[in-house]
């Protein structure tokens, strides 16, 4: 019998529930194109006032995995594990993770996205090596992945089509924010990979996409519950975003921050302790390490013995770019002609800072896009964050900005300082890792 989708969207607008082959029959019809825009914005709106079901979610995930294109990797002898971060300022974890995790004997076949809104994209920033390649041929990203153990690239054009069409039409319809939609849009993509595990970043606070603590541990819990439910063995930590996570924001800038993390110049900062925390996930979730003890041991040695450095080296080169980038980076990196400092108003503490508008002060400095066409300068950004609670004098330097012109940098100097707040007492100190889902 022929599936109508006027029915489905009816019986979910109603608050019914759907079964897996009216999801599928729906789903294939959103990536064939047979169901129009309108009934992809009306089943996308009764999603949104009405919820899925695990068991609807779950289907929902597998249908638009199945819509395009799945990976394979039933040849690797290596264990198949992932990451994925719903977004922050200065979080270039990936950039570290994958080599680092590679280095300790897994494979991470890491498919990224671009910049969405403030947050900074990895594919972006790995656009700031000269040369390298985030659309390899298929079969050169399998061979990265197999004699590297890592490739961090961008989503092909036929991986989870049907997301692509949904997600765009959700993005005009105020239907973005549902978590059904969210879980199986950001699943979807990730089990196409062919992963066997998966670890999730879900972050909250004032620069990330969700600021309430309980609505972040909603998402948290059902991407965990639909990716097992799917058959992907997969675990979340939630995670402090009310302060940039490296001390650089910008495309050049966080390339030279995952450098120097590689060297091992960023230990016992908050981004150290979700690299190491994620780290150590992965390697249980891949059944390298037996606990976070060992699997922490395990990445940390893979730091300092410099073997994550040489694996990131190796990618890169394999992807297109410079074979000699991490001895030379400086000869590679665009750097931007003017830096000026931002400094403290007053004596004290850094109290707080507005985060997600440090994220738009890189846009706005060229660093990221306004419109999807819009060329990003890589060199510009802000670097050299201050942490929280550190104490401050007076006309001290607490971040530095990248510019392209003195006028440039001079405003957005004056914006950046604005969003500091500076008090006469130490601030609480705020765990970074807030809680693990499971």
């Amino acid at each position: 019998m022929t599936m109508l989708p006027q029915e489905v969207i009816r019986q979910k607008r109603d608050g019914g529930q759907l079964d897996a082959a009216e999801i599928a029959g729906f789903v294939k019809g959103i990536a064939d194109g047979s169901i129009s825009e309108g009934q992809v914005a009306a089943f996308a709106m009764a999603v949104w006032f009405s919820g899925m079901s695990r068991d609807e979610c779950v289907a929902l995930t597998l249908a638009m995995r199945d819509s395009g294109d799945t990976l394979s990797w039933s040849a690797m002898e290596r264990p198949i594990v992932d990451k994925h971060s719903t977004g922050g300022v200065g979080d270039n974890v990936s950039l570290m993770l994958a080599p680092i995790v590679s280095a300790c004997g897994a494979a991470v076949p890491m498919i990224s996205g671009r910049g969405l809104g403030h947050t900074g994209g990895t594919l972006d920033k790995l656009e700031a090596i000269p040369g390298y390649d985030i659309q390899p041929a298929p079969a050169l990203f399998r061979k990265v992945v197999d004699e590297v153990g890592c490739a961090i690239i961008g989503q092909t054009a036929n991986l989870a089509p049907a997301d692509k069409r949904l997600y765009a039409i959700r993005d005009v319809t105020a239907t973005v924010d549902s978590v059904p939609l969210i879980t199986a849009s950001i699943l979807s993509k990730k089990l196409a990979a062919g992963l066997q595990s998966l670890v999730l970043d879900v972050k909250f606070g004032n620069g990330s996409f969700l600021t309430d603590p309980d609505e972040t541990e909603i998402l948290a819990r059902s991407l965990v519950e639909v990716a097992n439910g799917a058959g992907v063995r997969t675990s979340a930590l939630i995670t402090d975003m009310n302060e940039p996570l490296a001390d650089a924001a910008g495309n050049a800038l966080e390339i030279d921050n995952c450098l120097a993390y590689l060297r091992g110049e960023k230990k016992g900062t908050r981004l150290d302790a979700v690299v190491m925390a994620f780290a150590a996930e992965m390697l249980v979730a891949g059944r390298l390490a037996a606990d976070s003890k060992q699997g922490e041991a395990m990445a940390r040695q893979a730091v300092d013995g410099g073997a994550a450095m040489e694996r990131f080296g190796r990618m890169v080169h394999r992807l297109g770019g410079p074979a000699d980038f991490v001895d030379r980076p400086q000869a590679y990196l665009q750097k931007a002609p003017v830096v000026v400092a931002v400094e403290a108003s007053r004596d004290g503490y850094l109290a707080a800072c507005e985060t997600r508008e440090l994220g738009m002060a890189v846009i706005a400095l060229g660093g990221g896009r306004i419109r999807p066409d819009d060329r990003i300068d890589h060199s510009v950004g802000l670097s050299g964050f201050r942490p929280l609670e550190t104490k401050v004098s007076k006309g001290e330097p607490i971040a530095f900005v990248h510019a392209t012109d003195r006028d440039t940098a001079e405003d957005i100097r004056k914006k950046v300082a604005a969003l500091y707040t500076i008090e006469d007492q130490r601030p609480d100190p705020r765990p970074v890792i807030v809680a693990r889902i499971t």
